[in-house]
């Protein structure tokens, strides 16, 4: 299994910006009733290689987003970009969704379904190609798309475990 190679930000200094990825509504019945619920799946990112995501549960909707914002801010990770894309290649697997995120060249842009699309945006990543398999549920999705995110290597540490210098692997 690999790890995660990302350290952790405090999301105290930074100006994030949040987007509501689904809000689901849940009745629990009572026997004086229904009683409404609300969760809220929130990503949270200052489009510059940080990105978190976020689950909030309340009565109300509007506290629910803040309650996973909150916790959105909590789980903030630092993500390698290259040249507005990703450093390579990643798969990675949460609960039965499966994700695929790929490198693409300058202007093809983000290429990826609704869930997945909010993590890469809000990671700043602007040329990427993703697909999700398997699940459909938005928070596997999501989970998925970060830890995959979190999974990615900067090429100057791999070139520095390997002994080699990029200027070597670039020009031949």
């Amino acid at each position: 299994m690999l790890k995660s190679n990302t350290q952790r930000i405090k999301g105290a200094d930074l100006e994030l910006k949040e987007k509501v990825v689904s809000i689901n509504r849940v009745v629990k019945t009572t026997k004086g009733g229904r009683a409404f619920s609300f969760s809220a799946i929130v990503v949270v990112g200052n489009e510059n290689g940080v990105v978190g995501h976020g689950l909030g549960k309340a009565k109300e909707v509007q506290e629910a987003i803040l309650k996973g914002m909150d916790d959105a801010k909590k789980n903030l990770i630092k993500v390698p970009l290259l040249h507005g894309t990703i450093p390579h290649e990643q798969w990675c697997k949460d609960g039965a969704a499966k994700v695929l995120i790929k490198p693409a060249a300058a202007g093809t842009g983000v290429i990826a379904g609704g869930s997945m699309r909010a993590v890469l945006e809000s990671a700043g990543i602007t040329d990427v190609l993703a697909k999700s398999l398997g699940s459909a549920n938005p928070h596997n999705v999501v989970k998925a798309t970060v830890k995959a995110l979190s999974m990615l290597r900067e090429p100057t540490g791999v070139a520095k475990t390997r002994n080699i210098s990029l200027k070597k692997v670039f020009n031949g």
